[in-house]
């Protein structure tokens, strides 16, 4: 017997006009988006591991479950944990699979998985995410189906790091931000406390504040959509969520080592808090069958200079 399993490929490219988005097949996430000469996302190289969840998909729950415990319908779950330094379940169970390109053509893609069941997510997940890749934006489709035969309780995300030219550590205090929403959760060591505050999302510059900050009530244009806005030297980002993400979680790297630290801002879609897996909040329930989808976008304005 001499046959292996596949090995290639390993990621899956589009390209619309200047802008190039790299997808890894190593959990189905943005690995690096360049136009022209901007890196628009703060990625990581090919064949790297990814720090800090680079532009992971976030299934079957976003952030962090305390200590990875959680119960569901009178059953007491154990999810693993990363390490006695971080003692609690982090960022879902798919940044680490491999997934499969299902359709491509030279400016979209979809990728997808089977999540199969284990002792800490008894529930059978089909997971797929469409890209469509334009010279001006990204569009960002998550799909996920109960695959098995009870109904699964579901939270998902995506950790996209936004960059607008900082290339120095401590840079993205220079950058000016504007989020679309009212209210933010308190966490400590990550996790909620019970409270929540008003939030001003008129950030303007960044300066020396620190952000690992889930927020909800999202402020929604008259298309439903809420918005995040991010300029820099480089040009200004916005990202934007449909109706299905009812939170953002913002994060500006302040814990990243020397070359990483504080460069880009984290700006993650999310359907439910920190730790809702154990707190049921907002949490997506499938029916066998079901199914459930939510569309973000990244559009990109670069400055006048980086037009020529």
């Amino acid at each position: 017997m001499t046959a292996w399993p596949a090995t290639e490929p390993t990621e899956v490219v589009l390209r619309a006009g200047d802008a190039r988005l790299a997808l890894d097949l190593r959990g189905g996430g943005l690995r690096r988006l360049v136009v022209g000469d901007w890196d628009v996302l703060d990625g990581y190289p090919a064949g790297a591991v990814a720090g800090g969840s680079r532009g992971a998909v976030l299934l079957p729950w976003p952030n962090r479950v305390r200590h990875g415990r959680w119960a569901w319908q009178g059953r007491e779950l154990q999810l693993d944990i990363r390490s006695t330094d971080q003692p609690h379940a982090l960022h879902g169970l798919v940044a680490w699979q491999s997934w499969a390109a299902l359709e491509q053509t030279a400016d979209r893609t979809t990728v997808g998985l089977t999540l199969e069941p284990r002792p800490g997510y008894p529930f059978r997940l089909a997971a797929a995410v469409d890209y469509t890749l334009a010279p001006d934006r990204l569009a960002v489709t998550v799909r996920v189906r109960n695959a098995g035969s009870e109904p699964a309780p579901v939270a998902v995300g995506m950790h996209p790091y936004l960059h607008v030219g900082a290339a120095e550590d401590g840079g993205i205090s220079a950058a000016e931000l504007h989020v679309g929403a009212r209210t933010t959760l308190e966490t400590d060591g990550g996790l909620p406390t019970g409270q929540r505050h008003r939030f001003h999302g008129d950030v303007g510059r960044i300066g020396h504040r620190a952000f690992d900050t889930p927020l909800t009530d999202l402020e929604r244009d008259d298309d439903g959509w809420a918005r995040v806005r991010l300029r820099g030297p480089a040009g200004e980002l916005e990202l934007a969520v449909d109706e299905q993400w009812s939170w953002l979680q913002i994060y500006s790297g302040d814990q990243f080592p020397e070359g990483q630290h504080r460069r880009s801002l984290a700006v993650e879609p999310m359907t439910s808090p920190p730790n809702a897996l154990a707190d049921h909040v907002d949490l997506v329930v499938l029916e066998p069958g079901g199914e459930w989808s939510g569309t973000w976008t990244l559009a990109w304005t670069p400055t006048p200079t980086r037009r020529h």
